[in-house]
């Protein structure tokens, strides 16, 4: 798995209290990294982070803020870790149309301050940084988007990550030639256990059923790539030993996303998981005038051909594997760290990346 390439290697990750953060850090921690995550408080109550004590399992916890550039420069000087991975975001899309300059100031201006102090930092040999698959200038087409298409983004948060795809591109033309190998990873709707932001779907669907609530959707025949959290992040992982082992052959962008068939309406997923769960109940609710697409796929075929990345779980083996996570933390009758832990070993044990891939 990887090689052993992360065994004793240090790793900076931003957004490490975040869900993909905290999934992240328990990944690399039980694949022997020295891991030191640099972050805001969790913002959601509960928290994974919090709830599963990762703070006292990791190398480091160093809570700061990506536009504090004195102290994330500090941090990673300090450290001196051999590859960063960018996951701190304002990652929201209905936030965004709240808070559009505290958006673009944390997406833009910090991961700038983030490449910077990569920049600066001599042990820094790799970079893997996070967007998403809202980057793209989305038509609402009917077939997935590819790593070459335009960038874009109708609400401030898409449009921000379409943003920093094209610095990404820009910083590494203009900085990085004899510096560290820089690639960027594009992933659609993750789901797993231990996410409890507003406005996403499953949070929000098991917040209602554990309430006694009934589930409110804004847009149910919305078409989404859902996938499990440790779908992207065992794409960061590989593109990120690729980095390492092969430098700037694999500086580019990637997406990251689950096959076609795991392309599903919003009303399914929510309809899954009550059958999962065996209670709930929807309705449906549009509140606002907020523009949120209707349509968005990724094509992932660079990721297989260049990578050898294929996705392992089906969407609705996605679904059951974040329910059960739930379903053990509410019950509280489980070590949910030991559990979370397992429920990567399961994940392992089913990937089955390609062999055929392309040594650029």
């Amino acid at each position: 798995m990887f090689n052993s390439i992360y065994h004793g290697k240090k790793i900076f990750i931003t957004g490490h209290t975040g869900f993909k953060g905290s999934w992240l850090s328990i990944w690399l921690q039980i694949l022997g990294a020295q891991v030191c995550g640099y972050s805001l408080e969790p913002d959601t109550e509960p928290s994974m982070f919090k709830a599963l004590r990762i703070g006292d399992k990791i190398s480091k916890s160093i809570t700061g803020n990506i536009l504090d550039e004195k102290l994330l420069e500090k941090s990673m000087l300090e450290f001196e870790p051999d590859i960063v991975f960018h996951l701190a975001a304002q990652p929201l899309v209905r936030l965004s149309y709240l808070e559009p300059v505290l958006t673009y100031k944390t997406n833009v201006i910090g991961t700038l301050n983030v490449l910077e102090a990569a920049r600066k930092c001599p042990s820094v040999k790799a970079f893997v940084n996070v967007t998403t698959d809202k980057c793209y200038e989305n038509k609402e087409i009917n077939r997935g988007y590819r790593e070459d298409e335009p960038m874009g983004g109708y609400d401030m948060y898409s449009s921000s990550k379409g943003c920093v795809e094209i610095m990404s591109s820009s910083y590494r033309r203009s900085f990085l030639q004899d510096g560290y190998a820089l690639a960027t990873a594009r992933a659609g709707n993750v789901i797993g256990g231990g996410d409890w932001a507003q406005d996403r779907l499953i949070p929000d669907c098991i917040r209602a059923i554990n309430k006694g609530e009934k589930i409110e959707i804004r847009n149910p025949a919305a078409v989404r790539p859902w996938q499990h959290v440790l779908e992207p992040l065992s794409g960061y992982l590989l593109l990120g030993q690729k980095l390492l082992e092969y430098g700037r052959h694999f500086a580019d962008g990637f997406n990251f996303g689950p096959q076609e068939n795991s392309v599903l309406k919003v009303l399914e997923v929510a309809e899954k998981i009550i059958e999962l769960y065996g209670t709930g109940e929807i309705l449906i609710h549009k509140c606002d005038d907020m523009h949120e697409a209707n349509l968005l796929m990724l094509n992932i075929e660079k990721a297989e051909k260049v990578l050898g990345w294929i996705p392992s779980y089906s969407a609705n083996e996605a679904i059951e594997k974040t329910v059960e996570w739930y379903k053990h933390f509410y019950k509280q009758d489980t070590n949910m760290y030991e559990f979370t832990i397992n429920q990567i070993r399961e994940y392992e044990g089913s990937i089955k990346w390609s062999k055929n891939y392309a040594i650029r």
